[in-house]
């Protein structure tokens, strides 16, 4: 009988009695006693087997929130397997699936739809034509046949079948793409300079760094069992930003000159930590400076940080930002370095040497022609209404963009696309071409700045559709209202505001009110980003869909007749209290 057991187990049955147990036979053993207890069956009269190493440190595991335990019991890669035994039978997932699916990237609609959307993993939103032709398909033939750009300068895709994940996920990765960790407790995606590599006005082509740590995400474990979920951001300088302050980490390209205190002049990154505008933070300053090289080092290191000392007995405090408040921006540096290789040079808030960026733009520059570094190549920014297109348009955007670039597209946070690389010459005939496609290049300083989250069609935390709010009111507000400034206007459905309201010169939070609809808006004001940054002010409560027209347009029309002469709409609302402004934006007047 025993001669049909493995060589372990074998070895094992033949030992004699009293004799020691070798360490590979230790372990066995061990790994069995494990496995028979973890299926609900003891030992009494049997003593545990000898401990190996000594129990990690942290919670314990009664300690640890619903989703630590889930991670615990079967880590979310490993569960492949059940989602395609549930594609073969095309059945609803299990809840504790529902969290692990998402380390795929699917995340379970119901209950607003029985099905899933799929987010993607495109570092630094740069896609080739041939990739987009595929998404297309995809979109078209296992999907609703719209695809939606989100705020991290990514692609989403929804109701996809139980059935047709494996195929989605396969043709994803056949092309070139990835959905792996973008959701859930991992590494989101990486975001930066929409024109990095090609915008005249930047310090640092960041699409290097970019790359290199998104080949060490993808290919590492380690960083696919976080605390919560995470932000990076790069931001070379140029032209758009990347709002890179209201990530977990921002890192922005300085330029440093000769100075007296011996930092050799060149180009470095500024670090700051802890952005989650959600918790209306940004990310603070953290009093360093980094060369590009020693930059990725340097967030593997934060990385591990968070992954050591993030909260995972509680999911409202497991943010980075909560580790910078406990242990302080020194504390941070100190626990870093225990990660690195060297030390960090520290710049004194003091400091005469002015590490800043040299070219800020806080207007729409994502949409129309701008000139390239590369001489005679122009980009071509279109504007694309909530970020939401078709199948068809999108292959008809592969076209353009083989025919008039060199077959890439960059995706932007404000939820728009580029085509680089066009021809001086053939820039208008390409405008000319998106504007017909229902993507026009031409700015405007009202409908270039709307952004708005998925709303209550596909997401069960949104209360309203802000999406579909976001488009009437565009439509509204631009027959009304004449801006000679660019105003950004940001819809987001829930408090998790991934539309990032806060940060947005008005900001739209749904929620439910008492009216025919049912849904309306809380309404902030004076939101801005870097060299503006600012946490909007709430001003209204619960302003019904039915009346946000009217609102937004007496918010407007108020700033108008009030300002003072070349005075945006952030430093109009910033300049008054809230009492006065609910004043001046009062439709009656």
């Amino acid at each position: 009988m025993t001669a049909a057991l493995p060589a372990t187990e074998r070895a094992i049955a033949a030992q004699p009695i009293g004799e020691d147990f070798s360490n590979e036979q230790k372990r066995y053993l061990e790994g069995f006693f494990a496995g028979i207890a973890a299926g609900g069956v003891t030992f009494g009269d049997i003593a545990s087997p000898p401990s190996v190493a000594s129990a990690p440190s942290g919670p314990s595991l009664d300690d640890l929130t619903k989703e630590e335990r889930i991670k615990r019991e079967l880590h979310p890669f490993d569960a492949i397997e059940q989602l395609v035994l549930d594609a073969r039978w095309n059945a609803k997932p299990e809840p504790e699936s529902v969290f692990r699916y998402k380390w795929n990237g699917l995340f379970w609609l119901n209950p607003v739809k029985d099905g899933y959307m799929c987010r993607l993993r495109i570092p630094g939103g740069v896609v080739k034509s041939y990739q987009l032709r595929e998404l297309a398909s995809i979109t078209s033939e296992l999907t609703s046949g719209y695809i939606q750009i989100t705020t991290r300068n990514n692609f989403q895709i929804r109701l996809i079948e139980p059935k047709d994940c494996p195929e989605v996920l396969r043709r994803i990765q056949g092309c070139g793409l990835h959905s792996k960790g973008a959701g859930a407790d991992n590494i989101r995606n990486i975001t930066m300079n929409p024109c990095a590599g090609y915008d005249p006005h930047e310090l640092i082509d960041v699409r290097p760094l970019v790359n290199e740590l998104a080949t060490l995400i993808i290919g590492s474990k380690e960083f696919y069992d976080l605390p919560r979920k995470f932000n990076i951001a790069y931001d070379g300088g140029g032209l758009i930003s990347s709002v890179e302050d209201t990530n977990d980490i921002g890192a922005s390209a300085v330029k440093i000159t000769e100075n007296s205190e011996g930092i050799e002049p060149g180009i470095y990154f500024r670090i700051a930590l802890g952005g989650v505008t959600g918790h209306q933070t940004f990310a603070s300053d953290w009093g360093v400076i980094v060369k590009p090289e020693q930059l990725n080092d340097v967030m593997v290191a934060l990385l591990r940080v968070f992954i050591q000392f993030g909260d995972r007995t509680n999911r409202k405090k497991a943010r980075f930002k909560y580790v910078v408040e406990d242990k302080g921006l020194d504390g941070v540096l100190v626990e870093a370095e225990k990660h690195l290789k060297f030390k960090l040079t520290r710049l004194a808030p003091d400091s005469p040497i002015q590490a800043k960026r040299e070219f800020s733009q806080q207007g729409h520059s994502h949409v129309g022609i701008y000139p390239q570094k590369q001489e005679g190549l122009v980009y071509v920014g279109a504007r694309v209404p909530v970020g939401q297109m078709t199948a068809k348009q999108m292959e008809r955007i592969a076209d353009l963009a083989d025919s008039y670039g060199s077959g890439e597209v960059r995706l932007t946070v404000w939820q728009n696309f580029i085509i680089p690389n066009v021809k001086t010459a053939y820039a208008a005939t390409l405008a000319k071409s998106l504007k017909k496609l229902g993507f026009p290049c031409e700015q405007s300083n009202l409908k270039s700045g709307f952004v708005a989250c998925t709303g209550n069609k596909y997401c069960k935390f949104a209360a309203t559709d802000t999406k579909g709010h976001a488009i009437a009111m565009m439509e509204h507000l631009d027959k009304r209202v004449k801006l000679d400034k660019p105003v950004n206007v940001h819809f987001t459905g829930c408090a998790h505001s991934c539309a990032q309201h806060f940060m947005g010169d008005i900001g739209l939070l749904g929620t439910k009110v008492k009216t025919e609809s049912g849904e309306g808006y809380h309404i902030t004001v004076g939101g801005g980003f870097g060299e503006n940054r600012k946490i909007g002010r709430q001003i209204f409560s619960g302003v019904s869909f039915e009346a946000l027209g009217e609102t937004l347009e007496g918010m407007l029309k108020g700033y108008l007749r009030g300002r003072q002469e070349g005075e945006t709409f952030h430093g109009f609302c910033n300049r008054h209290t809230v009492n006065e402004l609910q004043v001046a934006f009062d439709p009656a007047a």
